[in-house]
Order: structure tokens, then C-alpha cells, then sequence
């Protein structure tokens, strides 16, 4: 399915839906898994047609501490890092894969929500959408 629209220039512009498809997954501090309570402090994003893939972390240390007043937030920013890092498991794997490993379950403390799809918007370019979802999820 291709989508019309305008580029910045007035011209008509179309690229195809799956061109625009995306994949997120939240990530989440989850201090005490019994309680279940959580802060969201990162998000992971994949384009699989356009090779992307992007992850930023955003952790609020008052949020934090007010959940684990014993957290050891230089540990968790440590173990966070990982999540930016677009290069692992191994940079020769297909973009989906490292996707799919970074959306993994980690560890009791660091969750990650279940994937979900997105569109990105007819002129909205990957990093846009990137922040959009950042700004309006985690920050």
C-alpha cells in the first residue's frame, strides 16, 4: 500500500506503509517484582525495511529513588547503557535480531514491555518518531 503526501518542498511524496512500520518496546526499572511497580526509563525502536534501530535511556534518579530508596543508580545506568548500544549482540546481525535480543527480558529489576507496532507519520522521518515516543513515553 503506498501512502501520498507532501515533502517539504510542497511535492507530492509517497512511500510505502511498510517503509513506515516500526517496532517499540519500553523499558522499565522494576525495583520489586512482587509489587510490581515500575518507572518506564528507556525505549528500544527497530525499522526493519530501513535498517534502523535505535535505543535511549532517560532515567528520572528522584523516580527511581522514590521507588528503591537503596537503589544503586550508577549500577542500573550501567546495565541500562547496554540498551544504546545498537551494536549488540554483534553489529553483523540483521537489525530485527539485535532488536529482538534488546527486547528480551533481562533481568528481574530492568523489564522491558511487550513489543509494540507503530506507523511513523507520511513526513515524519525514524529519529522523529524515535523522540515523539521517547518524549511522550519515558521523559
Amino acid at each position: 500500500m503506498t501512502q501520498p503526501n507532501k515533502n517539504a518542498t510542497g511535492q507530492d511524496a509517497f512511500r510505502p506503509a511498510d517503509e513506515r512500520l516500526y517496532e517499540y518496546a519500553v523499558i522499565r526499572f522494576v525495583p520489586d517484582v512482587e509489587r510490581e511497580e515500575f518507572i518506564n526509563v528507556g525505549l528500544v525502536m527497530m525499522c526493519k525495511r530501513r535498517r534502523q534501530l535505535c535505543g535511549a535511556i532517560v532515567l528520572d534518579e528522584a523516580k527511581a529513588k522514590q521507588l528503591d530508596p537503596e537503589a544503586d543508580l550508577e549500577r542500573l545506568r550501567r546495565q541500562l547503557s547496554l540498551f544504546e548500544r545498537t551494536d549488540i549482540p554483534s553489529a553483523d546481525l540483521p537489525v530485527e535480531e539485535r532488536y529482538r535480543w534488546l527486547a528480551a527480558t533481562k533481568s528481574a529489576i530492568i523489564q522491558v514491555s511487550p513489543s509494540h507496532p507503530g506507523l511513523m507519520l507520511p513526513d515524519e522521518t525514524f529519529e522523529q518518531a524515535f523522540e515523539r515516543l521517547l518524549t511522550t513515553l519515558v521523559k
